[in-house]
């Protein structure tokens, strides 16, 4: 990177109206290629910065989204040496018969295809090394992190915290297992795909399940599906969302557009229950406070809120409660939009435009930099991502759902 910066100012030197998207460029590719050279945890953390288009450069977002669907396989001789470990067996003594290149490669995992008794299913299988290596990928992630984030090492930590936890659940396959099996069947009543869960040939690094048929997001829509089908599949997404969240208060964390397929029946697929966020009742009740969009206008009650979710700090200048206050006030406003109406256009350009511009006027603002402070509950960073990447990918659906949440859900015990 120290190359990069070189190279940039030395051709600013000569072309002083030079903006820095070639830096950014630069940067990004190399950030991705040491992150995904790492695999586990520090491509996982670069799977969620792509998710977030407010945090990070276009540029960096733009290669980041390349986690999304690929990482650097791993070889058949291991694979053989992992099912030996855990079955006695190699695959191809469990399977009718098994492919031997992966054929999806992901930050933790790739996916092989088996055949038994007729039935084509998915076989997953965990990098060797993963869990173990977990808080050391993260130690070599967090000063990219804190450069790219503008946050104070100590203040990182908490968060940093949280995505640990969730990584190493990650790397458990049996809880995976566990997970997949309860969340697939209290979804059952949703018009959604799941596939099903084979104890017997799963493990603490494997996991199977049936093979689904289907395309992924962005193939689908080359396909050119007419307005309604992009709607139907756009609302079966967010009911998935809307019931986990308030009924189960339990969520598939990850809803990046590679763990989703489209059938040939036109249904939804969800894949992989990797990671899911359970949400305490307090940060529940709390944090859904926000999408009652009048709540801004209540200024006392709107900062209590703000103090308890810890996005006022105690150490707070009286300048900087009165800054903060207004920046998340313009935040609130607009990403709990789509809750205060009875259907939403997410095909809306300008919407998803001040978002963005939103999110760039406050990352160059001078005041907010300064602060360096990590803001927000550390249960908000999951919740902030699945939230993230259902809009994203409703925007790529251009989707019109009905996203209107119900009064008596608005009118919860305000927080104290």
């Amino acid at each position: 990177m120290g190359g990069n910066y070189l190279k940039y100012y030395a051709k600013k030197m000569v072309d002083p109206e030079m903006d820095r998207t070639s830096l950014d460029e630069a940067n990004a590719t190399d950030v991705y290629e040491s992150l995904s050279q790492l695999k586990g945890s520090a491509l996982k953390v670069a799977q969620m910065m792509s998710m977030d288009q407010n945090v990070l450069p276009k540029a960096y977002t733009d290669k980041f989204q390349m986690a999304q669907y690929n990482a650097p396989p791993l070889s058949y001789p291991l694979v053989v040496k992992t099912f030996k470990k855990y079955f006695d067996k190699g695959p191809d003594e469990l399977f009718d018969s098994f492919s031997q290149k992966a054929l999806n490669a992901a930050s933790i995992g790739q996916v092989h295809q088996a055949t038994l008794d007729g039935k084509k299913l998915a076989v997953k299988i965990q990098y060797p090394g993963v869990a173990n290596s977990v808080s050391s990928d993260l130690r070599l992630a967090k000063p990219i992190a804190m450069r790219l984030m503008n946050v104070k090492g100590k203040d990182l930590d908490k968060y940093l915290g949280e995505v640990e936890e969730k990584l190493l659940e990650e790397t458990d396959y049996g809880l995976e297992l566990r997970r997949s099996i309860e969340l697939t069947k209290k979804c059952a009543n949703l018009n959604i795909r799941f596939p099903k869960y084979y104890r017997e040939f799963s493990s603490d690094r494997v996991i199977t399940m049936d093979w689904i048929d289907g395309t992924h997001l962005s193939e689908w829509l080359e396909s050119n599906p007419t307005q309604e089908q992009r709607n139907a599949i756009g609302q079966q997404l967010w009911n998935f969302y809307n019931y986990q969240i308030h009924d189960l208060h339990m969520v598939h964390a990850d809803p990046h557009p590679g763990n989703f397929l489209i059938t040939p029946k036109g249904q939804l697929a969800v894949l992989d229950f990797g990671c899911v966020k359970e949400i305490p009742d307090d940060f529940y009740r709390d944090y859904f406070q926000f999408m009652d969009v009048r709540l801004v206008e209540k200024p006392l009650e709107f900062k209590a809120l703000l103090e308890k979710m810890e996005f006022l700090l105690p150490e707070d200048k009286p300048g900087e409660t009165e800054y903060f206050t207004r920046v998340f006030s313009q935040m609130v406003s607009l990403l709990c939009r789509p809750f205060g109406a009875e259907v939403f256009d997410f095909s809306d350009k300008d919407y998803f435009n001040r978002i963005y511009s939103l999110g760039d006027e406050v990352a160059t603002d001078k005041q907010f930099r300064k602060s360096n402070a990590a803001r927000g509950s550390k249960h908000g960073i999951y919740i902030n991502r699945t939230y993230f990447g259902l809009y994203n990918i409703l925007h790529l659906l251009g989707a019109k759902v009905k996203t209107k949440v119900p009064s008596d859900f608005l009118n919860m015990p305000k927080a104290s």
